[in-house]
């Protein structure tokens, strides 16, 4: 179907503000899945808050110029679903790991993050990145072990000497 130019500048300044706010972005094969299966992937993608976007491939490479993610134009290749991760960097890896397990034919191209590109085995790397607040809850549990040490070895120090004036008063009736 035919697409008109203006329609076509849209698009493609749409994908290009949706790629400079995005943190990471996954390319993935969609052939053979079914609608209903897309249409459970896009519910998912909207919890997740990862935009999903079906654009040609000269549209898609038009928008992601200037962008850090012109490192993907490569993959760019056949029918492409591109999925940009918005709040969280590993979000898009995530969702389309779990959406591959379950569809076989869905195939993730590559991903790119931080201008790099990586290729498809690599999506367990982005995958894994902890969420925001596990992030922070990892940070914070950092910031609260020396507070926690530190209160520990306060705590400590009264039972000592209550344990070595406890020993010295034993030794002191065995000698009596």
């Amino acid at each position: 179907m035919a697409i008109r130019f203006q329609t076509k500048k849209e698009i493609v300044a749409e994908v290009n503000e949706t790629a400079s706010k995005a943190l990471s972005l996954v390319i993935a094969d969609y052939r053979g899945v079914t609608s209903n299966d897309m249409a459970s992937l896009r519910a998912k993608a909207r919890a997740d808050n990862v935009n999903l976007r079906v654009v040609r491939n000269t549209l898609a490479r038009r928008a992601v110029e200037g962008t850090e993610y012109a490192c993907a134009i490569e993959a760019f290749t056949g029918p492409s679903i591109l999925a940009f991760s918005m709040e969280d960097p590993g979000a898009a890896a995530r969702l389309c790991k779990d959406f591959a397990k379950t569809n076989e034919k869905f195939e993730v191209r590559g991903l790119a993050v931080g201008g790099e590109f990586l290729g498809a085995d690599q999506i367990d790397r982005l995958a894994k990145l902890p969420t925001r607040d596990q992030a922070l809850s990892l940070v914070m549990a950092v910031m609260l072990a020396p507070v926690t040490k530190l209160a520990m070895t306060m705590n400590d120090i009264p039972g000592r000497i209550t344990r070595v004036i406890a020993a010295v008063r034993d030794q002191k009736r065995e000698a009596a």
